[in-house]
């Protein structure tokens, strides 16, 4: 089994928190986490490819342990997201690599993929949306608050925040809950518990409709430049439906969509199967 070193990069003064396993000079994979979690939601994926992938896990700006500065001195924008991880990815000198991106790191992985698509050389999206059909109606309190970004409708997303929340982020369609770890809802609670977190997170939500308005360009690049495409999706997702699985096929003919029975954290329950999925579609 290989070791999972845990490291931190110096990203022009951001401190980078990450995690890397397997072998210099393998094919290199990059992992990004989603809301509210961290790459700690890795902690099984890793070993399972770290045999034949060298593999990056770094946890966004404001998430897990990587810099939490106040909003104050960092705007926290997925254009801000993406800028800090895409010099994290220069730092630490991986300059061709797969994607894997899950929930708020789609939108980060799908800007790193518009500004450099000659670095991407595939992208596996594990309830990564980029298309309308893909949000159900549980954005619709964030919708709201795009449309109206009044103190009472940013107040009303608090909601989202709760521990409870997260639990049921995780186990929401999951066929048996006690196969879902408590261990990682309970340190994303504990994270999201920090000072300033909350407002941080609310700002987070406003902002992603700026993903929403980048959905044509992220289906232009996708039309554009074919990149090798795997879709595994928990077909129970209470946020991303699969209709926005199964539109990656309308840019993408030859994408790989596979779902799986399970929930928005598919990781927790299939693990192991989604690693010989990412092993196949890579190696091939």
């Amino acid at each position: 089994m290989s070791t999972i070193a845990h490291r931190r990069a110096d990203v022009d003064g951001f401190n980078v928190f990450y995690r890397e396993a397997g072998r210099a000079g393998a094919p290199k994979l990059l992992l990004l986490h989603g809301f509210p979690s961290s790459s700690h939601m890795f902690r099984d994926l890793i070993p399972l490819l770290a045999d034949r992938f060298h593999i990056v896990a770094p946890d966004l700006p404001g998430f897990g342990q990587s810099d939490m500065p106040d909003r104050e001195r960092f705007a926290y924008t997925f254009d801000n997201l993406a800028n800090v991880i895409d010099r994290f990815t220069e730092v630490i000198g991986f300059d061709r690599f797969a994607v894997y991106v899950f929930d708020y790191g789609a939108p980060t992985g799908f800007r790193l993929a518009l500004k450099h698509p000659e670095r991407i050389t595939g992208i596996i999206s594990q309830n990564g949306n980029a298309y309308v059909e893909g949000l159900s109606d549980g954005w619709n309190p964030i919708q709201a608050y795009w449309k109206d970004p009044s103190q009472a409708n940013r107040d009303a997303l608090r909601a989202l925040l709760t521990k409870d929340a997260t639990v049921w982020q995780y186990t929401h369609g999951v066929t048996d809950p006690t196969a879902v770890s408590p261990d990682g809802y309970s340190l994303d609670d504990y994270y999201m518990n920090r000072p300033g977190a909350h407002e941080i997170q609310l700002d987070l939500f406003g902002d992603y409709q700026s993903n929403v308005a980048l959905y044509p360009a992220f289906q232009q690049y996708f039309r554009t430049y074919q990149p090798p495409f795997l879709a595994v999706w928990g077909k129970h997702d209470p946020f991303f439906l699969p209709p926005g699985a199964e539109a990656f096929k309308r840019d993408l003919p030859d994408a790989d969509v596979r779902f799986f029975d399970t929930g928005h954290f598919a990781l927790e329950t299939h693990a192991a199967d989604i690693a010989a999925a990412i092993a196949g579609f890579l190696l091939r």
